[in-house]
C-alpha cells in the first residue's frame, strides 16, 4: 500500500520589494519639498491662504526651486506606482480576491497621476513669462493645489483603506497597522472637504506625512512567501 505525505513548499512573489519602494516615494517627496520651504531660503512656497501678490512674488523670484521640487516629486509619483502595482500583486498573490484590492489599486494610480499632474503644472509655471501674468500664475496654481492638495490625500486614502482593510481581513498585518491604515485612510477622505472649507487643509499633512511611515511598513510587513502543499 503506498501512502502519500504532504511536503509544505514556500511559494515567493516575484516583484520589486515593496518597503524599498516606499522608502523611495517618501525620500523623493521630502526631498523635493525642501528647496521651496523655508529651508531652501526666502521667499518659500505660498500656502493658499496667500494673496495672489505673494503667490507670483515666489515664481518670478525661485524659479529654479520650483522646477527641482516639480523633478523629484515627479519621480517620487513613478515610484509610489511601483508600490501600489507591486503591492496589490503581492495581495493577490497571497490569496486576496475582494474588492479592496482593485480600491486600493485605483487609490494609489489616482494618486500617482495627481502628483504627476501636480508636477507638470508646478514646472509649467516656473517658465519664463507665466509668472509675470498675475491672473494665469493665480489660476495655474490653485489648478496645481487641487491636484496635490485634496487630491493627493484623498486617492491616498483609498489606497491606505483598500490595502489596510484586505489585510486585516486576511490576517496578513499586525492589528495596530490595520488600525492606523485605516484612521490615515478616514482622515484623507475628510480632507475633500477642504475644497469648501479651508480650515480643513490641515487634514492633507496630517494624512500625508503619516501615510509615509505606514507605506514603509507595509511594504516590509506584508509577507511575500505563502505555503503551498505537494503531495
Amino acid at each position: 500500500m503506498n501512502t502519500q505525505s504532504a511536503i509544505t513548499a514556500k511559494m515567493r512573489h516575484y516583484g520589486p520589494h515593496p518597503g524599498i519602494l516606499a522608502i523611495v516615494f517618501t525620500l523623493l517627496f521630502n526631498a523635493g519639498l525642501y528647496p521651496v520651504t523655508m529651508y531652501g531660503g526666502k521667499p518659500y512656497f505660498p500656502g493658499p491662504w496667500e494673496s495672489a501678490d505673494v503667490i507670483q512674488t515666489f515664481f518670478q523670484a525661485r524659479p529654479a526651486s520650483a522646477i527641482i521640487c516639480a523633478f523629484l516629486q515627479f519621480g517620487a509619483a513613478i515610484s509610489l506606482g511601483l508600490f501600489t502595482a507591486t503591492i496589490t500583486s503581492q495581495l493577490r498573490f497571497l490569496g486576496a480576491k475582494s474588492a479592496g484590492v482593485n480600491i486600493g489599486l485605483f487609490g494609489g494610480l489616482m494618486t500617482v497621476f495627481n502628483i504627476i499632474a501636480s508636477t507638470f503644472i508646478l514646472w509649467a509655471m516656473a517658465h519664463p513669462g507665466i509668472a509675470q501674468d498675475a491672473t494665469l500664475i493665480d489660476a495655474l496654481y490653485f489648478i496645481q493645489y487641487a491636484f496635490g492638495g485634496p487630491g493627493f490625500s484623498v486617492s491616498l486614502g483609498l489606497l491606505l483603506a483598500g490595502v489596510s482593510i484586505t489585510a486585516g481581513f486576511m490576517k496578513l498585518l499586525p492589528k495596530w497597522m490595520v488600525i492606523f491604515g485605516i484612521v490615515l485612510a478616514a482622515i484623507g477622505e475628510l480632507s475633500w472637504l477642504n475644497l469648501i472649507l479651508p480650515k480643513a487643509l490641515f487634514l492633507i499633512p496630517l494624512t500625508r506625512f503619516p501615510a509615509f511611515v505606514w507605506l514603509i511598513a507595509v511594504g516590509f510587513k506584508l509577507p511575500r512567501t505563502k505555503d503551498i502543499n505537494k503531495q
